[in-house]
């Protein structure tokens, strides 16, 4: 899946398959995780945010399946 880099104090990287609706996320410890069953309207919402890492602390993480690929 590519990633677009994304200005954040704590994520590096967002990318999004709308196929299979997963999120993925490359934070700046160089973990990846998957997010899965996200809406593409989430997908947009989260790259609008002005503080991406609020967005998904606040609705994705603890909300949405995931796993960490990396």
């Amino acid at each position: 899946m590519e990633r677009v880099p994304v200005k954040s104090s704590n994520i590096r990287s967002v990318g999004y398959e709308a196929e299979t609706r997963t999120l993925e996320v490359e934070f700046n410890d160089n973990s990846v995780f998957h997010y899965f069953n996200l809406s593409p309207l989430m997908h947009a919402s989260l790259m609008q945010a002005d503080s991406k890492g609020s967005y998904l602390s606040e609705r994705v993480k603890n909300r949405y399946r995931c796993k960490k690929i990396k």
